[in-house]
């Protein structure tokens, strides 16, 4: 009798009696994953809500970035069309981000493999009596991710332009020695800034989304030649986007911390000129 089976014992899986047969330490990448991520989640969600401390002149927090609520002074470069809004001002913004990483196609193995256990790894039988892939919810809304590819770029534009901005001379508030400013302005949180929005734009370029838009969908490279160089720049890009990935979730954490230290006044910025 034919089997309509199409979960983890459907006749095209493996059955491995046994929970693993593996001898290795397998378990250490999972949990290393469960651990950062989770300690990532929980920083970003505290900072998200505490709705304040998010900017230095001329640094803001790219957890704030653009800064559309009701924000402190300085911080808003578009306006404040939001200012109605009761809560944090970086619930208005960090929707599109978070909502990027979590739908990134390697995101999804990472965390699949660390908080859901299909499979924890490679050659070890996964706990789940059925198996559905991305068809039904809550897993289908993955399919959105191009369009927070989308929502990801203009991020990616705005905090280049707050990496600018952090050339800015800075207030005689925040100024050393006689108080006197220069002309342009550079500190460690720019620095840091620029980093990191280096290595936004890695993660977002090289993301299977911008491959797919940009050459994808083509039948003949031939007759597309800028795309094609395009397309294979971003597929070299692409071979380290797991990289990427888990470099700019520290930079982000990174430079929100420096400038969170900076706005409470526990450190000052280390001025380059």
């Amino acid at each position: 009798m034919a089997t309509t089976d199409h979960g983890v014992t459907s006749p095209t899986r493996a059955h491995v009696e046994a929970r693993t047969l593996r001898q290795d330490r397998w378990w250490l990448q999972p949990l290393a994953t469960f651990v950062v991520f989770s300690a990532f989640v929980v920083y970003a969600s505290v900072r998200a809500f505490m709705g304040r401390d998010y900017y230095a002149s001329p640094y803001l927090s790219p957890f704030y970035s653009p800064c559309l609520g009701d924000c402190v002074e300085g911080a808003s470069d578009f306006g404040q069309p939001f200012a109605w809004w009761p809560l944090s001002a970086a619930l208005i913004i960090l929707v599109f981000p978070l909502g990027f990483r979590m739908t990134c196609y390697y995101y999804r193995k990472a965390y699949y493999r660390a908080f859901w256990m299909s499979p924890p790894a490679c050659g070890v039988a996964e706990p789940h009596a059925s198996y559905s892939g991305e068809t039904r919810f809550p897993l289908v809304l993955q399919n959105v991710h191009r369009w927070f590819w989308y929502a990801a770029v203009v991020v990616g534009l705005v905090l280049t332009f707050d990496a600018v901005l952090a050339f800015r001379p800075m207030p005689a508030q925040y100024a050393v020695g006689d108080g006197e400013t220069s002309g342009v302005h550079m500190g460690l949180g720019t620095l840091l800034m620029i980093v990191n929005v280096a290595l936004i734009w890695l993660y977002t370029l090289s993301c299977h989304s911008c491959r797919h838009i940009i050459g994808g969908r083509l039948r003949h490279f031939s007759r597309h030649p800028v795309r094609y160089r395009l397309w294979t720049w971003v597929s070299r890009l692409n071979e380290s986007h797991g990289r990427w990935a888990w470099y700019s979730l520290f930079s982000v954490a990174l430079v929100d911390l420096y400038i969170f230290l900076l706005a409470t006044g526990t450190i000052q910025d280390i001025r380059f000129f």
